[in-house]
């Protein structure tokens, strides 16, 4: 499929790539399964330095699964253990995200103890929140001893291993908790040389901006690439591409994007795409074009059948499919594929979870990274990409056509020869899938469609998949909506409550208030009132206090939970953030839906009106979809044509889940430490059990909500 002629480049250094630099060996390595064999040698063999940047960590997570009897065998904390102190130079570095709470029943809880507490010392492992509201990290580097280094979609954490078999029932695929999961699938990449040295420089320079700690360059004189990868790549040139957003002075960065923008543009035969999400409308955009050209290039796009969890499904799902709806109704030649990979005997319900970042266009491009094909990802969270371009190069051309063969072959149930056969002899790539589509493990073509009512409630992107840090402007004018109506005196009715909770607000953060409502003042002020029957009316007063001065609720139920048995705890924190909530529901309807769009903006989006309409129900998705923080919610909520009893019962609802983790946790943890044994163990066991299994119930009750439950997601519209 390669033409004779000479092709303008993709790949700019300064435009879509921050460096391009020499690497001798490159690998691809498919599934999780080669990437945590070649990880685990590869860190056995580190000498001076490891450096880790990730979305997640999981301390329980198991590299080789398929070992047993031995330290190098066990949770990912214990093998980093394992391994220094096999080497008393050697020193670890672990900078993880510093994630918001919607993702505390999907992580491991308290990272920094379970990091920090049983490993060795020169393992450092610390959390990293400077970023935009709104915001991640979502870079995954790994860098050892700056010789070799590993980029792509795969956090060493829960429910990632599989291997590229996808079988049903695989008996290794189960998370730290025994729980089986279904089939993922990712791609990594593995490079040496001056790439490596490159991404070392980058995950330092993140460290120090994370902890102000400057980290020394690697002076190890090793080899540690892994003796069992064999390169699929020889000495190239990798470009390495970013995404970082405008923080604390320093500028965005957006090569991520700018890249995908050329590639697409560069396109001469074929575009092949594997990704978590698609909800950028920009690169929709940009393929559309490419449609619309009378030759333009075929377009092969691999996804989830599903996106995987509640809070993916009913935001990111929604989003994708208007894409989706919007690219098909361009694709006047018939040029676009949209497909979800199927395996056999897989039970009703799940897919192959497709995690993978790649893109591939003709045989002369090739990309991976950690960039969904997201607006987030091209502006908002940070994210890193390496890519390759053959030129001339006949040899590189090569590899990346076996890549892309063998991915295809993956999802077909088939082999690289035979993929590459075909679309050889038929000259399209489109037309090679739909020929060896039809057995048990195949592609399937995407069926998008959702509910009418949830494509209705579900705002745009902007707010849910936001392209850059959101101005408050933007997110209430999305989110407050009301009836035109006159008000008398709106300076007397809303600048009055409106100047008095800044005051509170400013005196808190900046003025003599500052430091005050710390977790251990919180705490102690609470405690002392443990025994007393005003308990129930201290804890609540904290909790409306704390929140009309915008103090986090979640520290607030935190430090209820360490002054109070668990139950008590639960109740208290329950009841003090009902009553937060409610007080300030209260504000917001004094403030008024005028007052509010005055300070908000003129125009009012339809979803506070989905809001109002669609009752208990819109309320619990819109606390478990946390756009805008609780206080903001509450006033937003109380200024539009929301109903206060379903406003509390949905607030309930949709805090339940959290409660439980935060209260019931923290005093099975607790006991467990000061009581260690079978026992103990096993009752904090049964209490993460029974959270989720709550959890769970919540989830079910939300989609079965109003007839509608998750099969809707793959049926057809009326």
């Amino acid at each position: 499929m390669a033409s004779a002629m000479v092709k303008p480049a993709i790949i700019a250094e300064g435009r879509n790539c921050w460096r391009r630099t020499w690497s001798s060996r490159i690998a691809f390595l498919v599934d999780g399964s080669a990437y945590f064999s070649a990880l685990a040698e590869a860190l056995e063999k580190a000498e001076r330095s490891i450096l880790m940047l990730g979305w997640d960590f999981d301390s329980r997570t198991r590299l080789r699964p398929d070992v047993k009897d031995s330290a190098l065998s066990d949770g990912f904390a214990a093998f980093l253990t394992a391994v220094l102190n096999r080497r008393p130079e050697l020193y670890a570095y672990i900078l993880g995200w510093d994630f918001a709470m919607i993702y505390a029943l999907e992580r491991e809880p308290l990272p920094l103890f379970k990091f920090g507490l049983y490993t060795h010392h020169r393992l450092n492992f610390r959390l990293d929140g400077s970023h935009p509201f709104g915001g991640s990290h979502h870079q995954k580097i790994v860098v050892i001893d700056d010789s070799v280094a590993f980029v792509g979609g795969l956090d060493i954490t829960k429910r990632r291993w599989d291997t590229p078999e996808h079988r049903a029932n695989d008996p290794r695929r189960v998370d730290p908790g025994g729980i089986a999961y279904p089939p993922f699938h990712d791609v990594q990449i593995m490079v040496d040389g001056e790439t490596a040295e490159s991404l070392g420089e980058l995950a330092r320079r993140r460290w120090l901006l994370a902890t102000g700690h400057r980290l020394p360059h690697s002076t190890a004189t090793g080899d540690p690439w892994p003796r069992h990868v064999k390169p699929d790549i020889e000495g190239v040139y990798v470009a390495i591409s970013r995404t970082e957003p405008a923080y604390s002075g320093r500028p965005e960065v957006k090569e991520v994007e700018a890249l995908f923008f050329d590639s697409i543009a560069g396109a001469q035969h074929s575009i092949y795409i594997e990704n978590q999400y698609f909800t950028s409308v920009r690169i929709a955009e940009a393929l559309a074009r490419r449609l619309d050209e009378e030759n333009g290039p075929e377009i092969v796009i691999v996804t989830p059948k599903v996106p995987r969890g509640l809070l993916e499904e009913t935001t990111m799902g929604v989003l994708r499919a208007r894409i989706v709806n919007g690219l098909r109704r361009r694709d006047a030649h018939n040029r676009l594929r949209l497909y979800y990979p199927v395996v056999p005997d897989i039970q009703d319900g799940e897919c192959v979870n497709v995690h993978s970042k790649v893109m591939i266009v003709d045989d002369r491009f090739v990309r991976i990274g950690s960039a969904n094909l997201s607006n987030r990802s091209m502006g908002l969270d940070t994210e890193c990409d390496l890519s390759m371009e053959s030129g001339q190069d006949s040899t590189l051309q090569e590899g990346i056509g076996r890549f892309r063969s063998g991915l295809l072959a993956e999802h077909l149930g088939s082999t690289a020869e035979e993929v590459e056969e075909t679309v050889r002899m038929k000259g399209s790539l489109v037309t090679a899938v739909e020929t060896m589509r039809g057995g048990k493990r195949t592609l399937e073509t995407l069926d998008d469609s959702v509910p009418e009512w949830l494509d209705e409630f579900v705002p745009d992107g902007v707010v849910l998949d936001p392209e850059r840090p959101i101005d408050s402007e933007i997110l209430f004018n999305h989110l407050v909506a009301g009836e035109e109506e006159p008000i008398r005196h709106p300076f007397l009715k809303g600048g009055v409550l409106v100047s008095a909770l800044l005051i509170l607000v400013l005196l808190w953060h900046y003025g003599p208030l500052k430091g005050w409502f710390t977790l251990s003042n919180i705490e102690v002020v609470i405690t002392s009132f443990r025994s007393s029957l005003l308990a129930p009316f201290v804890v609540t007063g904290a909790f409306v206090v704390s929140g009309l001065l915008m103090c986090p609720l979640t520290l607030m139920i935190l430090a209820t939970a360490l002054a109070f048995d668990p139950l008590p705890a639960f109740f208290y924190a329950m009841l003090g953030a009902l009553s937060s909530a409610a007080v300030s529901f209260a504000v917001g309807k004094m403030l008024g839906r005028d007052t509010v769009r005055k300070f908000a903006g003129k125009r009012l989006n339809m979803l506070s009106k989905k809001l109002a309409h669609r009752g208990v129900f819109a309320i619990v998705i819109a606390r478990m979809i946390p756009l805008l923080p609780f206080t903001i919610t509450n006033l937003v909520a109380g200024a539009s044509n929301v109903n206060f009893r379903d406003f509390l019962i949905g607030t309930a609802i949709g805090l339940c889940p959290g409660l439980l983790v935060i209260t019931l946790f923290e005093k099975g943890l607790e006991h467990a430490l000061l009581n260690p044994g079978i026992g103990s163990f096993a009752i904090l066991v049964g209490i993460i059990i029974f959270a989720l299994l709550v959890f769970r119930y919540l989830r079910n009750m939300l989609e079965t909500t109003d007839g509608y439950s998750h099969r809707d997601f793959t049926t057809k519209r009326t």
